[in-house]
């Protein structure tokens, strides 16, 4: 049976490991909890400008076909 987790290996500068650690001990959570939050934070965020990016290009799609006022160019 595969393995529920991945391992990774991955390093910071030493400021950003000092902040991470001390959020890590302030919220008693080990530092695989914290970062997993922080890459699905993240995910989620990319997902919504994702979407948003796409809503964009509908809308001036749309736009672009109501200037053209539904004529054909051939």
């Amino acid at each position: 049976m595969p393995p529920r987790r991945k391992t990774i290996t991955f390093s910071l500068p030493p400021e950003m490991f000092e902040q991470v650690d001390a959020v890590r001990r302030e919220e008693g959570r080990d530092m695989s909890e914290l970062v997993r939050e922080a890459l699905r934070l993240y995910m989620e965020e990319r997902e919504l400008r994702r979407e948003a990016r796409l809503e964009r290009l509908r809308s001036r799609q749309a736009n672009l076909s109501e200037e053209d006022g539904g004529r054909n160019h051939e």
